[in-house]
C-alpha cells in the first residue's frame, strides 16, 4: 500500500465520519484534502461514489428516522436551483456570489450561537422549503455543495440529530446518483476513481458506524450547537475561498 492510498484512506475515513455524525459537512475534508493527492477529475466522483455509499447505508439504518415530504419539496427546488447556479459558476463573477453566501452563512452561525436561536417552525414550510431547497441547488450547480440551506431548514424544524443525519442522507442519496451519472456521462468515471472507492470500502464500514454512534449521543441544544458550529466553518472557507479567488 503506497502512501498516497493511505492518505487517501484517511481523508475518506474522517470524511465519513463527519457525514455520518452530523448529516453533513464531508464537503470541508473530502474533495479539498482528496486533491492534494490525486487529481480533481478522480477526487471530485470519488467523494460522490462515496457519498453514495454513506447515504445509502444511513437511509437503509434509520428510514423511519427521515421526514420524506421535507426531503422531496427539498430535492425538487433543488433541480430548479441547479441551472442557476451552473449560470453563476460560468458568469464573470462567481467569487461575488461566493463572498455573499458565505457572509450570510456565518452571520447566520454567529446570531445562532451568541445571539438568539432562529425562528422555529412548528411545522413544515412548504415556503421555507422552497427557498432552501433552491439555494441549495444555486450552491451546488456553482459550488458543489448543497448542505448548508438544507441544514438551515432542519435547524429551524429543530430535527433532532437523528432526523437531522437521516433526512439529509434521503435528500443527498438521489442527488449524489444524478451527480455521479453526470460524471459518467462526462467520462469522469475512470479505472482510477472504481481502484480508490474499492480500497475505501473497508474504511468505510467502521466510519460510518463510528459516525452514527456519535450521532445518537447527540441530543438537543447540544447538537445544535455543533451544527452551528459546522455550518460557520463552511462559511468560512467560502470566504477564505473567496479570497484566494
Amino acid at each position: 500500500m503506497d502512501l498516497t492510498t493511505v492518505q487517501v484512506l484517511g481523508v475518506v475515513f474522517v470524511a465519513t465520519l463527519i457525514r455520518s455524525a452530523f448529516g453533513f459537512g464531508e464537503a470541508l475534508v473530502a474533495v479539498p484534502l482528496l486533491a492534494l493527492f490525486l487529481p480533481v477529475r478522480v477526487a471530485a466522483p470519488l467523494a460522490v461514489l462515496v457519498s453514495i455509499t454513506i447515504a445509502g447505508v444511513v437511509v437503509a439504518q434509520d428510514w423511519r428516522k427521515i421526514h420524506v415530504r421535507s426531503v422531496g419539496w427539498l430535492a425538487g427546488s433543488t433541480l430548479a436551483g441547479i441551472p442557476v447556479g451552473l449560470v453563476v459558476l460560468t458568469s464573470g463573477h462567481p467569487q461575488v456570489v461566493k463572498v455573499v453566501l458565505g457572509a450570510v452563512i456565518v452571520l447566520f452561525s454567529g446570531y445562532s450561537l451568541v445571539g438568539s436561536r432562529p425562528p422555529e417552525l412548528k411545522q413544515e414550510s412548504r415556503g421555507w422549503m422552497v427557498v432552501c431547497g433552491f439555494c441549495a441547488g444555486v450552491l451546488g450547480g456553482a459550488y458543489g455543495m448543497n448542505g448548508p440551506p438544507l441544514v438551515v431548514y432542519g435547524a429551524m424544524r429543530r430535527w433532532t440529530a437523528q432526523q437531522f443525519r437521516a433526512t439529509l442522507q434521503g435528500y443527498f442519496l438521489p442527488a449524489s446518483m444524478v451527480g455521479m451519472f453526470g460524471y459518467w456521462m462526462a467520462g469522469l468515471w475512470v479505472a482510477a476513481v472504481t481502484h480508490y472507492y474499492l480500497l475505501c470500502l473497508p474504511v468505510l464500514v467502521p466510519a460510518i458506524w463510528l459516525g452514527r454512534v456519535v450521532n445518537h449521543r447527540l441530543h438537543g441544544d447540544a447538537f445544535l450547537r455543533y451544527v452551528y458550529v459546522g455550518l460557520g466553518a463552511i462559511g468560512v472557507v467560502l470566504l477564505v475561498q473567496s479570497a484566494r479567488g
